[in-house]
């Protein structure tokens, strides 16, 4: 990696908003869809790129001729609603990237369904049975081939690259021998692996927990200037600790458990049951949050990925009172600097 006084890291939060949904303007204010960009020297990562990433990556005066790899934590919705966008418009601001193609780096095929609710009475059908659980690589190519009257007419017509030339999606490998399962055991415990490397940034990754999803991964990035961790969507989590021990800056995501029991208070039908069973088992509160910081000596905090993206800031801001060091709530579009000469 390159030592230089000059890379001033810090991230952009794009989007800080969590959930697959259209945060209404009048209640969300300025949070969209969770993104992030990890921006060191004249370069930019991507983590996520949810649902108004791609306009925020437009209003963050980021170019996108610079990015060089995108990692998805996971492949939920809202971690990945515009990479559509992404590999549509992105063919008019890569076509010189026909021989440095950007990376997209994230989870490969589960291979199996997860378990069924046991709130279920009659067991649904899954969508696709043909490919259900489809990881990244798959992923991106159906979701080019979707777009193939569009794409087929301008690269044929009018002679542009191909996405699928100009983006090299990749599913991360999870090391042999960890005990993975993604059912019986999506979360060993286990030490950070390499999924990435040039010679600005080295990036690591774990697995966290986030069910019924796996796998799914926080990323860790390392520059010869500081290290920012971006936890995805996790519970509390021992691995997550691991990964960010002695951080300079660990963005976590958080939920308002008061708003899920407000949210669910009275609704007793099995779907409603099984999505609040989700949100207690899959994420983390606000001073859980707080302590897996202290517990891996990072040395400042931030929380996005909010659920709900409206809520008041005073239910968030509780993070300060838990957590030793520097605390920041930061808004789409902000930066905060992790470079240990700042």
């Amino acid at each position: 990696m390159t030592s230089n006084s000059n890379l001033e890291p810090h991230v952009i939060t794009l989007g800080t908003a969590g959930g697959p949904r259209w945060w209404a303007a009048s209640d969300a204010g300025e949070r969209t869809g969770i993104a992030t960009a990890v921006v060191v020297g004249g370069s930019f990562y991507l983590v996520d790129f949810g649902q108004g990433a791609g306009r925020r990556l437009a209003q963050s005066g980021l170019e996108l001729k610079d990015l060089r790899a995108l990692f998805i934590t996971h492949l939920h919705s809202d971690h990945v609603y515009d990479l559509a966008g992404l590999g549509l418009f992105g063919m008019y601001a890569l076509a010189d990237r026909l021989d440095d193609p950007v990376r997209i780096i994230g989870p490969g095929n589960r291979g199996i369904l997860p378990p069924v609710s046991p709130r279920a009475a009659v067991a649904p059908l899954p969508l696709a049975p043909r490919l259900p659980t489809p990881g990244t690589r798959e992923m991106f190519t159906q979701l080019m081939e979707a777009h193939a009257t569009d794409l087929n007419d301008r690269i044929l017509d009018s002679l542009k690259p191909s996405p699928l030339d100009l983006f090299q999606a990749e599913d991360i490998d999870i090391p042999a021998g960890s005990g993975y399962h993604p059912n019986h055991n999506p979360t060993p415990a286990m030490e950070p692996f390499p999924v990435y490397e040039d010679e600005l940034v080295t990036v690591t990754a774990i697995l966290v927990e986030h069910p019924p999803v796996a796998p799914a991964f926080a990323f860790r990035f390392d520059t010869a200037d500081g290290s920012v961790t971006i936890s995805g969507d996790t519970a509390f989590t021992q691995n997550l600790v691991t990964l960010a021990r002695d951080t300079d800056l660990l963005l976590h995501e958080a939920i308002d458990f008061d708003w899920v029991e407000s949210l669910y208070a009275d609704q007793d039908d099995p779907a409603n049951r099984a999505a609040r069973d989700h949100h207690y088992k899959s994420h983390t509160s606000v001073r859980d949050a707080a302590k897996a910081a202290e517990a891996a000596g990072a040395r400042r905090l931030a929380l996005h990925h909010l659920v709900p993206g409206f809520a008041s800031d005073r239910i968030w801001n509780e993070a300060a009172e838990h957590f030793a060091g520097p605390f920041s709530l930061p808004r789409d579009l902000d930066s905060i600097p992790f470079g240990r000469q700042r």
